[in-house]
């Protein structure tokens, strides 16, 4: 039940019915309306459309099987390993085959990847993948072509109408129908409803949950939250993976050192000069990302710190190949070519989500989830680098097929205009201040790169008390999210992939996927809530 209160205007109904409402302008959201054209969508974003996506922040590229000697059988291998005994093999398969079709997609909507002389798309290699297969722009900036591009392609497209600036409050339902959403106007009162006969989320990730990211600040858990709210399972929650080398320089969001520096050859060493990769993992610095993230903790929990050495990998080449590093190096002060940055795991992208089938479908009717936000069990319980976009437009374009088939019979286009010159600048109460601020520091504290039973706990039960102070949707859909977060790490006894138990290190002797609904995870922070750790804690929350 939401807990906004009366200072909220009531939320004003849009005539008629949109045939498709998706939540989200990244990747996956403009892909999906673009393959759905000219079926009438209405996107709606919380800011400026192509903006606040962890999308466009992307550095790496898109993985494919598209080079001479690679196959999408070889992609789909490595995908398996870094998954870590839970990718659901049959998903993985059909998105490594498919890669080479969206590839294609995107550079008949523009997008200029980078190609070699003879005309051929040049390659990088980043971790854990045995073959050169990403697909870049300009070294650090496919995420930011690629979303340019396909924006110019959405404001081009008729039946694509852009609502931004509004902030996804709650799915709703008939039954067990999805029939539309309600937002809520960013930095305004003004809610508004918008039915539809089919929702898709797109909302992203929940990087912004922890104190160190590389999200944006919309990468709140808010899509994932609301459909946990309308009854749709959720699994895999507590797989979160952790970016070994975010810029460590005190800025939020934290700016991102490409895997790909290290896939060019760069070393991580610590403040004795040490290489700390050295009996790590026979892959060193391109070990997956888990145990790369761990080993960076470890230095810097030790008190050596961490660092990325690029001097003699990259050393002058640095700024041409790696302009949106550089920029970030240069604003920090850092000096990439003659010195050593400094760098910290960093939240950065949620294995899990809304529980989706193969064609993006959730639990619940007429709801559909595509990229981060949903749990294909492509990823399994660690990532591999650069198959972020990739899972976002196989998957994307996966929905718009399915929709189409079931809805053959679509409408022109006619959207009830939103007026908004009314509405009145929001206020957030000081409380609702600090429990945003006190969320992120309990993830990162306790539901970060390493856990145990009692951070979980403590974490769990504050969270559950913090939530009665919850008055608008989008700050207990924080609260949510991370609850479901925190009450799936506690259940998972072991460690695996992006989700490492100090005291359960070893690895379960069967690897299971989990399934979850949010009535469990309130049934667990009620438990947690009422143990001595718990009572502790409440005892001792300044906010309550």
């Amino acid at each position: 039940m939401s807990k906004s209160g009366s200072s909220l205007a009531p939320a004003v109904a849009l005539n008629g019915v949109d045939d498709v409402v998706i939540l989200g302008g990244g990747l996956a959201g403009l892909f999906c309306a673009l393959k759905l054209a000219p079926r009438p969508v209405t996107i709606v974003t919380n800011a400026p459309i192509g903006g606040g996506t962890s999308s466009a922040w992307a550095q790496g590229g898109i993985a494919a099987a598209v080079a001479e000697g690679d196959c999408y059988s070889a992609h789909a291998q490595d995908t398996i390993i870094a998954g870590d005994g839970i990718c659901d093999e049959a998903i993985v398969e059909g998105m490594t085959r498919e890669a080479s079709e969206r590839i294609h997609d995107l550079l008949d909507y523009g997008v200029p990847f980078d190609k070699d002389l003879a005309g051929k798309l040049a390659l990088s290699r980043e971790a854990a993948h045995s073959s050169n297969r990403v697909v870049r722009v300009r070294g650090d900036m496919a995420g930011q072509a690629i979303m340019q591009a396909l924006v110019e392609a959405a404001y081009k497209t008729p039946s694509i109408r852009i609502v931004e600036g509004y902030i996804g409050c709650q799915l709703l339902t008939e039954g067990r129908y999805v029939t539309g959403i309600t937002a809520r106007r960013r930095g305004g009162t003004q809610r508004i409803t918008i039915p539809a006969k089919a929702v898709v989320l797109a909302s992203g990730g929940v990087g912004h949950l922890y104190s160190t990211t590389t999200n944006p600040s919309e990468a709140n858990g808010h899509g994932l939250a609301m459909a946990a709210r309308a009854g749709a399972l959720v699994s895999d929650a507590e797989f979160v993976q952790f970016h070994p080398t975010a810029l460590d320089v005190e800025q939020d969001p934290a700016p991102l050192a490409s895997e790909a520096i290290r896939g060019d050859g760069a070393i991580l060493v610590n403040s004795d000069g040490h290489r700390f990769m050295e009996g790590n993992h026979g892959d060193l610095e391109l070990a997956p990302r888990d145990i790369v993230a761990r080993a960076i903790h470890t230095e810097i929990a030790q008190g050596r710190g961490a660092f990325l050495d690029c001097r003699e990998a990259i050393g002058a080449s640095f700024p041409e190949h790696y302009t949106r590093v550089y920029a970030a190096c240069q604003k920090a002060g850092i000096d990439p070519v003659n010195g050593l940055i400094p760098v910290a795991p960093a939240a950065h992208y949620h294995m899990g989500g809304v529980l989706t089938d193969a064609s993006g479908r959730t639990s619940v009717d007429n709801l559909w989830a595509a990229g981060e936000v949903a749990s294909t069990g492509a990823h399994g319980a660690n990532r591999l680098a650069s198959n972020s976009l990739l899972e976002a437009v196989v998957f994307a374009a996966r929905i718009a097929e399915d929709i189409q088939a079931l809805m053959p019979h679509q409408r022109v286009h006619h959207w009830a205009e939103i007026d908004d010159r009314d509405d009145q600048a929001s206020t957030r109460n000081p409380q609702e201040r600090a429990v945003v601020s006190l969320v992120r520091s309990l993830m990162s504290r306790s539901v970060g790169v390493v856990r145990d039973a009692a951070g979980l706990t403590n974490t769990l039960a504050r969270l559950h008390a913090a939530e009665k102070l919850c008055r608008r949707d989008s700050i207990l859909n924080m609260v949510i999210a991370a609850k479901l977060i925190t009450g799936s790490a506690l259940l998972r006894e072991e460690s695996r992939g992006g989700h490492f138990r100090l005291d359960f290190p070893q690895k379960a002797e069967a690897a299971k996927r989990s399934y979850i609904k949010l009535a469990q995870i309130e049934a667990l922070a009620q438990q947690a809530s009422a143990s001595d750790i718990g009572q502790k804690a409440i005892e001792e929350e300044d906010l309550l």
